[in-house]
């Protein structure tokens, strides 16, 4: 949330609390009965098409802002709902998603979803400024997006390593120089599984 919006200079805590407890409504199926729960085991499965492409990323509504939503590619997506949700609804609305091609799939991947519905509501943090809900998705994705991430930690580790910045203390450690240089041929080569 912009804290400028909300006229604070900074976030408040219960706020930021209540949006990451959001995020574990990934685990909610573990702790609550529901319609079609889903365990860890089913998100390794049906996240991870490649063993080195295993960093999902979780999304709390609205599920894709703006400015990524024709610029990444899904590899797999599992929708996570929470409370007053029914089956029929949600799979209208994966439908929906499908024949407007709202999410991009990569070539390789079908073009499928795991749903996974529980019936307990979502719950707040006292005192937060996040409304109570009576359903909400959290969804949980294996996308390119993360290539970004993988370029940027590229980029600060090249400018840090051309200066030699820390590594001393690697070396002082046990460490080998040789070894940085085989971490980030190992990190462009996980940047470039995910552009491909």
């Amino acid at each position: 949330m912009s804290c400028v919006k909300r006229g604070r200079d900074k976030p408040h805590k219960s706020n930021e609390n209540g949006k990451i407890s959001n995020e574990f409504l990934v685990t909610a199926s573990l702790r609550f009965d529901g319609a079609l729960n889903v365990d860890l085991t089913e998100f390794q499965t049906n996240l991870v098409p490649y063993p080195r492409i295993h960093f999902p990323l979780t999304t709390f509504a609205p599920i894709i802002s703006a400015e990524k939503a024709y610029h990444e590619q899904m590899t797999a997506c599992c929708l996570l709902y929470r409370g007053d949700v029914v089956p029929k609804d949600v799979n209208a609305a994966i439908a929906s998603v499908k024949t407007k091609r709202t999410i991009q799939f990569v070539d390789w991947s079908p073009t499928g979803f795991k749903v996974g519905i529980n019936y307990q509501p979502p719950t707040v943090v006292p005192g937060a400024d996040l409304a109570k809900l009576q359903r909400a998705v959290c969804m949980l994705s294996n996308t390119t997006a993360i290539a970004e991430a993988w370029a940027r930690l590229d980029h600060k580790f090249d400018l840090m390593y051309a200066k030699r910045a820390f590594v001393h203390w690697y070396v002082g450690e046990g460490m080998e120089e040789g070894e940085f240089s085989e971490a980030r041929e190992d990190l462009a080569a996980l940047e470039k599984d995910y552009e491909e």
